[in-house]
């Protein structure tokens, strides 16, 4: 009982990182349109306040105040199917919503400075796997969000260079649901609940450079936010003979979110065509090991720390974009990533292996305030495993496709 208890919180902990499905299961860059539709690639670049997230230092160009606000609906799927009884068991998803906001400001017409807001969800969703499945005891339900507050400073040294730095508040929330395999005499399951809310700072640092009127240069860094629980909540339900194993009370923990950097190349063909490139690195080795402390210990309850040996990647991102009138853009673009999960630690809650992506996207300009962008992007990958923990052996098979929006204003 002792492992299965560990299990359930150290589930909880690990789903306070981004999560899988969506992009590499290290980093979500659903944070706007016209990145998006160029293969979620920015960094070198700037077309819009998206830059506050993807490289502050680009946003020291921009011509002009705007807002930008958009969503990128998530729709996932997951089967699993286990390698011993072939049997296939699938997630019953609602729609992820994953949204920004950003502002841009130049106190007047010849300042080098402009001041921005960055409001972004970097990570969260539910995932909900169909009754009875076979990994039960690992996951039934989980719900995940967060919210990131950057406001950002960014200022241009000349035509060449800019200089961006933003800081970083990080707030969330998470409740994930399992069962136990303790049975009351009906033969239900007795099952646990566990929620809190987790909080962390950081900043991002970003660098614009342009060679000339046709080649920039974009380096960023997110450093690397170490979330807190402070005041989890772990609730079971068991029979009334085992309560006193198993106390419902708080538990604390923290985990660090790996910092990124960010090597990213734009080039302008000319007025109608453009390219980026984007070459990430995670440090995802910082997430070695996981240990947590809760309030109620008994003899079967006591502090734990787990392995993870999670290992750094690189991750490949790239687009092109295409002026086909004044008011209307095409883009197209894509990726690749390797997963920073090791043989034996994948889960139901992030399935991740190595993947390709592709994305498609527009622009429409109605006059010279307004604008309309919209992108699209799927992905499809496979991993069998054996978990070390659970032992939970079998392969996941995951598609996921992701259609967003924007409206943008400027002035």
């Amino acid at each position: 009982m002792k492992k299965n208890y560990a299990f359930s919180v150290l589930t909880f902990i690990v789903l306070l990182l981004p999560y899988g499905l969506y992009s590499q299961g290290f980093q979500v860059n659903f944070q706007g349109q016209k990145q998006q539709g160029m293969g979620l690639a920015g960094t070198a670049l700037y077309q819009d306040a998206a830059s506050l997230f993807f490289n502050p230092g680009s946003a020291a160009f921009a011509k002009e105040n705007s807002l930008n606000m958009g969503v990128t609906p998530i729709f996932p799927n997951i089967l699993y199917v286990d390698s011993l009884t072939k049997n296939g068991y699938r997630t019953e998803n609602p729609v992820g919503t994953p949204f920004y906001a950003y502002g841009i400001y130049q106190p007047n017409d010849s300042s080098n400075l402009r001041l921005g807001l960055a409001i972004y969800t970097p990570f969260g969703s539910t995932v909900q796997w169909e009754e009875n499945w076979i990994g039960r005891f690992a996951l039934t339900r989980l719900s995940l969000s967060s919210v990131f507050f950057q406001p950002t400073v960014s200022y241009k040294i000349n035509e060449k260079l800019g200089l961006g730095l933003g800081l970083v508040a990080s707030v969330g929330s998470v409740n994930l649901q399992r069962d136990l395999p303790l049975q009351f005499a009906d033969g239900t399951y007795a099952s646990a609940e566990l929620s809190g809310r987790a909080f962390g700072f950081g900043y991002n640092l970003g660098l614009h450079y342009n060679l000339n009127e046709k080649f920039s240069i974009g380096l960023n860094y997110r450093s690397q936010i170490n979330k807190s629980v402070s005041d989890g909540s772990a609730v079971f339900n068991v029979p009334a003979d085992l309560a006193i194993n198993f106390p419902s009370g708080a538990f604390t923990s923290s985990l660090p979110l790996p910092q990124v950097a960010t090597l990213g190349f734009g080039y302008q063909f000319n007025e109608k065509v453009s390219a980026v490139l984007d070459v990430n690195f995670v440090g995802w080795q910082a997430y070695d090991t996981l240990a947590f402390d809760y309030e109620n210990n008994t003899e079967l309850l006591q502090d734990t720390k787990s392995a993870r040996n999670y290992q750094n990647i690189f991750a490949f991102r790239g687009g092109l974009a295409y002026e086909l009138t004044d008011q209307f853009t095409l883009r197209a673009g894509g990726g690749f990533g390797f997963t920073p999960v090791p043989e034996g630690y994948a889960t139901p809650e992030t399935p991740d292996a190595n993947r390709f992506y592709g994305t498609l996207g527009c622009s429409y300009q109605f006059g010279d305030r307004f604008s309309i962008d919209a992108s699209i992007l799927y992905t499809q990958l496979q991993r069998a495993e054996t978990n070390v923990e659970t032992n939970l052996s079998g392969t996941f098979f995951t598609k996921a496709i992701a259609p967003g929006f924007s409206l943008v204003y400027k002035w």
